[in-house]
């Protein structure tokens, strides 16, 4: 039996323990005894009581094992924080989704189209397509056209930014879009522009915008951009997986670049602990509020993990650049993070292969951390899902 299985919880919960027992026994065999992972957290929750809470692995290169309370990189997991901070302007009525981009961002109201950098836009940036990455604008990562290699050599989506964020927003106003907005989807720097937007509508740096009025009421103390020096000892160390040679330290846990000031990126900047990012999946799944604390209405909540890619589209059918592949079919794209199109489960991870998932249906969350780039290396995340759904009773009895 799997140490962090509550066998009672899972069966009052209409969930097989032996199934999950046998889920966690193929992820410890696979990812830790193997050493494709370092490590691993796993929290299952169903109906918000934790189900699984597992714990594998070394934190650290040199072997210290990994804490229960270990913080974690969680790179593109801060966007589904950064829309909600957005929707939470929009409640009050600070802004709106169809806001043209350069009301906030005036540097934004001369932007072109294409490599020539000469055509203009067909309609001008929406706030929803920050959103919903169909902004025109692109990630440096993505490695397709000559507008990203731009991206690359200015350091667009480096971690590790010294820009101000009017530096980060004059530099990228200097490069052309990809397409104009709304017309396609593309991952991209969309979110640390929404980031900033936030700054201007409130007066504060992104940190203090999130403490104020998303980490304080939630109740996630671990949560932030910068880790103060009395909490790196649980920072774990990040690896890179390095074709041809295994895993090396991408970046030291204990003399973490996260300690330092920085660009705040509201796309992929945040570090944060599996129980903190349960607090936020929680509120989610309850529709925007949690022990009596309300962030978003219900029906915001609903607007945000519904499908909003343009046409209502697919990722496949949508996009020009990594996630155009087959196994994108289906999936579609609300206000943060992906949706699937046919069971209503929403869902993103991070570059360092972190991962959550809220299903409102089944009411579950899944909430898994790990520290390992690319964030592709190994299908860890779908195997994740299908053993959760293997183990719900009701999907399986007859």
């Amino acid at each position: 039996m799997a140490e962090g299985l509550d066998r009672a919880a899972a069966q009052a919960a209409g969930m097989d323990p032996d199934r999950l027992d046998a889920l966690l026994g193929f992820l410890d065999r696979t990812y830790i005894e193997s050493g494709k992972l370092p490590h691993m957290q796993f929290l299952l929750s169903r109906d918000e009581r934790p189900i699984l809470s597992v714990t594998r692995g070394a934190a650290r290169a040199k072997g210290d094992p990994l804490r229960d309370d270990a913080l974690y990189r969680i790179a593109s997991m801060t966007k589904p924080v950064t829309s909600v901070a957005f929707m939470m302007m929009v409640g009050q009525g600070k802004v709106a989704l169809d806001t043209p981009v350069a009301d906030i961002i005036p540097e934004f109201a001369d932007l072109r189209v294409g490599r020539a950098n000469r055509t203009r836009p067909r309609r001008p940036m929406l706030m929803v397509d920050l959103l919903r990455h169909a902004s025109g604008l692109t990630y440096g990562l993505q490695r397709q056209t000559s507008i990203d290699a731009r991206y690359r050599k200015l350091g667009l989506d480096e971690f590790q930014q010294k820009r101000t964020s009017d530096q980060f927003i004059a530099d990228l106003a200097t490069l052309p879009l990809e397409f104009s907005p709304g017309e396609r989807w593309n991952y991209s720097v969309s979110t640390d522009v929404l980031g900033v937007v936030i700054e201007r509508l409130t007066g504060l740096d992104l940190e203090r915008a999130f403490r104020r009025h998303i980490f304080d009421p939630l109740g996630m103390a671990d949560t932030g951009f910068l880790l103060p020096g009395d909490k790196a000892y649980r920072l774990t160390d990040a690896w890179r997986l390095e074709e041809g040679s295994g895993r090396s330290v991408a970046d030291h846990g204990a003399r973490s670049g996260w300690r330092r000031e920085r660009f705040l990126s509201g796309g992929g900047g945040l570090v944060s602990c599996a129980a903190d990012y349960h607090r936020f999946a929680r509120m989610l799944l309850r529709g925007g509020e949690l022990d009596g604390v309300r962030l978003l209405a219900s029906e915001t909540v609903e607007q945000m993990r519904g499908n909003r890619l343009p046409g209502g589209g697919d990722l496949a059918s949508l996009s020009s650049g990594m996630f155009s592949e087959a196994d994108y079919q289906g999936v579609g794209f609300g206000l943060g993070f992906a949706v699937g199109l046919g069971g209503g489960e929403y869902y993103w991870g991070g570059v360092f292969s972190t991962y959550f998932w809220i299903d409102p249906v089944e009411r579950l969350i899944g909430i898994f951390m790990t520290q390992l780039l690319p964030s592709n290396a190994y299908p860890v995340r779908a195997q994740l899902r299908q053993g959760v759904a293997d183990a719900l009773i009701d999907r399986y009895r007859v």
